[in-house]
């Protein structure tokens, strides 16, 4: 919480800091020139961000009708400024237009309010019928997309090693689930609370894009980020939730630095202490206990990761551990001694994670 008695929301950005500087020491200055313009941006946005917290943000009352289970999208053009929210360019129920970027951040605002909705009961992302809004073409070719504690933004990629950021529906989920977290369990951003953030958004970011294609588990692809790369990068996505590591290997971008065990965690002061490299523990739990209950993630394995964080005993500072003992807790009490409780314990077991 913050000390004048609001939530404490944080930065959030999709592509981590350190795949940025990576792209900034290149040579060329196609791939280094808007990766260097990037981590201005999103150092200026989180300087922004720090501020708006010590001052405190106003309020954001819920929309005439929130309650009647609709969501209240707004999309906004940034013209490649960094003027936010830019000009209202689509409102609820307005029709499509010929900006597909526009179009995107409309659907994936929907899909993300879907999922929520019709499978966890909640409404929108404070529960209360947050309206949702979001800004595309933000800066000159900015490789990221982000939460800022009030609303989604795009950039545009550089179309050399990313491209569009509304592409992928999982990056839209991924950080409209920032702000779930921000009005519940409001984990700290740094260390192992923070990696647990990240991962939250990664498992409902995934969640989001299997309810929308009607996927099982088996069907799943488990990449966040599909589709983002441009086709000179040798690699499939920012992360693999199903194999940690992996998801690229890239002469330009580098190798995925995740690791899936706690034998293999990564301490490093960079990246508010690894927050995006070692999600891949707890990332990796998710996808083997969904792989083994099958069928469709979001029922059991989706409900027991949403009941611990929202059921209120996940503390701000909650390491792995505490992390892993509450799904065990909430498995118990939700399906009893079963398949799920035993999906959940070996889980956390396989990934070198103990539960208290």
């Amino acid at each position: 919480m913050t000390s004048n008695g609001g939530f404490e929301p944080v930065f959030c950005t999709i592509v981590p800091p350190h795949v940025l500087d990576h792209l900034a020491r290149n040579d060329d200055p196609a791939l280094s020139g808007p990766a260097r313009r990037s981590l201005e941006h999103d150092a200026y946005q989180r300087t922004k961000r720090r501020l708006t917290t010590v001052i405190g943000a106003a309020a954001v009352a819920p929309p005439e009708g929130a309650a009647d289970d609709r969501p209240h999208r707004t999309i906004y053009d940034a013209e490649h400024t960094q003027d936010l929210p830019g000009t209202k360019v689509r409102e609820e129920g307005s029709e499509p237009g010929s900006d597909a970027s526009v179009n995107r951040a409309y659907a994936g605002l929907g899909a993300t309010f879907d999922l929520y909705l019709k499978v966890y009961g909640r409404r929108s992302i404070d529960g209360n019928g947050m309206p949702l809004d979001a800004t595309v073409h933000f800066g000159e070719g900015y490789d990221n997309a982000f939460w800022n504690g009030e609303q989604m933004v795009f950039g545009d990629g550089d179309n050399e090693v990313f491209l569009d950021f509304t592409i992928p529906v999982d990056v839209i989920g991924h950080e409209l689930t920032h702000g779930v977290t921000q009005h519940t369990a409001n984990l700290d951003y740094h260390g192992q609370s923070g990696a647990l953030n990240e991962s939250l958004s990664d498992v409902f970011g995934s969640l989001i894009k299997q309810y929308t294609l009607g996927q099982t588990a088996a069907e799943a692809d488990w990449l966040i980020g599909a589709g983002l790369l441009a086709p000179r990068v040798t690699g499939t996505a920012l992360r693999s939730m199903k194999a940690p590591g992996t998801a690229y290997d890239d002469d330009v971008l580098g190798k995925d630095p995740q690791p899936a065990r706690m034998e293999d965690y990564v301490r490093t002061s960079r990246d508010n202490g690894g927050v995006h490299i070692n999600s891949g523990i707890p990332n990796h739990a998710f996808y083997l206990t969904a792989t083994a209950l099958g069928g469709h993630s979001w029922e059991k394995a989706g409900q027991v990761w949403y009941d611990v964080l929202t059921g209120g005993d996940l503390k701000e500072d909650a390491q792995f551990a505490d992390f892993a003992t509450l799904t065990v807790k909430a498995a118990r009490e939700r399906y009893g001694a079963g398949d799920e409780l035993r999906a959940v314990q070996k889980a956390w077991e396989q990934v070198g994670v103990r539960t208290l």
